[in-house]
């Protein structure tokens, strides 16, 4: 039977030129699939990649009770007191704790080659901000110095957005800021302009209080205790999450869509692509009916007749799932762009990745479609009445 089974798939191999017009249509069309597939996952995956890589996990990040992202919170300055004083915050050399009051507010800056404003998010923080960003890497100029009206922009925002080159001026709440430096934090902060706490508050009129409040713990397990003593604190209403946890967490709202899009996509391009791959598999059945009808006549069973057809099917597909992630590796992978986050209504700026996982998950998405698309047909060639189809052709 397996002498049998390689014959009549090498022989059916051997004729594809001769159908190269059919067998092309499931070639192409499950390379769209596959591109399409991998090119929109890679998206999310890069959200993914660029959010959960975000903050530090000895970070709390502390914000006004009941808020759900960092740019609808709210604190006075002597809820930061308050909890910068709680037993289980990191101290410096000076004894002073490890904390950042910090403003988050919208500004609206053009984008390369485009007229029409976009949102990014301005972060206003405080003198251990940087400090507890240790990730975070000056690349080009310097820090802000506070107290003027100074920027150090994300790479990512330096790539997206028009003017914000180092030496360059940009016109922000109906002031001049002056972008200073560049930094390279490798996530969601590259998307991010910085400047000092008590500048943003003078421009944007916060009086002296925060958005949000960034405490450095002395060991990453302090956490609960941290939590639990400033819920025990009548003075004030906050929730605290682990930094890391929080950006983990906007995940599944920034990414959460396109992975639906995606999956949506895919569905509709599968059934065509499955159509297409019925149709031209049968057209090559009904083309070798003669052919099909000898090999049964002179001994050939049913099953490698079944299993040569669904190879083919499976083969075809194969290779239009190589060409597929092909084509989305190579105009996609390591691809910066930007999107709108799901809680900040900010651009997020992140890459393309097309990983080694994904690209399987598109394989065998490609031979599950060939799979479907072979198998009537195949059934039908095995079915095929050897007299009825000899007489017929």
């Amino acid at each position: 039977m397996l002498k049998q089974i390689l014959e009549i798939v090498l022989m059916n191999l051997k004729t594809i030129p001769e159908r190269l017009g059919a067998s092309l249509v499931i070639v192409v069309g499950i390379a769209g699939v596959v591109g399409v597939f991998t090119a929109l996952f890679a998206m999310a995956g890069g959200i993914d990649s660029t959010l959960q890589s975000s903050g530090d996990p000895r970070n709390a990040l502390v914000l006004r009770g009941g808020s759900q992202a960092e740019l609808n919170s709210s604190m006075s300055r002597e809820t930061y007191d308050i909890a910068t004083q709680v037993a289980g915050v990191r101290k410096d050399a000076n004894g002073d704790p490890v904390a950042s009051g910090e403003i988050i507010v919208i500004a609206e800056l053009p984008k390369k080659g485009s007229t029409l404003g976009a949102n990014i998010t301005l972060r206003g923080i405080g003198a251990a901000g940087l400090e507890l960003r240790p990730s975070l890497k000056i690349i080009e100029g310097r820090k802000y110095t506070p107290g003027l009206q100074e920027l150090l922009v994300g790479k990512g925002a330096a790539q997206q957005f028009a003017g914000l080159d180092v030496g360059n001026t940009v016109r922000l709440r109906g002031g001049d800021w002056t972008v200073v430096g560049i930094f390279e934090s490798g996530d969601a902060f590259d998307s991010e302009i910085f400047t000092d706490a008590a500048t943003a508050q003078t421009a944007w009129s916060r009086g002296s209080g925060f958005s949000v409040a960034l405490i450095g713990l002395e060991n990453v397990g302090d956490l609960d205790a941290y939590t639990a003593a400033l819920k025990a604190d009548p003075r004030v209403s906050v929730d605290t999450k682990r930094q890391t946890d929080y950006y983990a967490e906007q995940t599944r709202s920034t990414s959460g869509g396109v992975r639906i899009l995606g999956t949506v996509v895919a569905i509709i391009m599968c059934l065509g692509a499955m159509f297409a791959a019925l149709n031209t598999m049968y057209a090559s059945v009904s083309a070798r009916t003669r052919e099909i009808a000898t090999l049964r006549a002179i001994g050939f069973g049913p099953l490698p007749v079944i299993i040569s057809v669904l190879t083919e099917a499976m083969i075809l597909a194969l290779v239009g799932g190589m060409i597929g992630a092909l084509i989305a590796y190579l105009f996609f992978n390591g691809m910066t762009v930007s999107t709108l986050g799901g809680s900040t209504f900010t651009q997020l700026v992140f890459n393309f990745k097309v990983t080694p996982q994904l690209v399987m998950t598109g394989m065998a998405l490609a031979l599950f479609i060939g799979f479907l698309g072979g198998l009537l047909p195949a059934v039908r060639a095995a079915r095929m009445q050897v007299t009825t189809a000899l007489r017929e052709a």
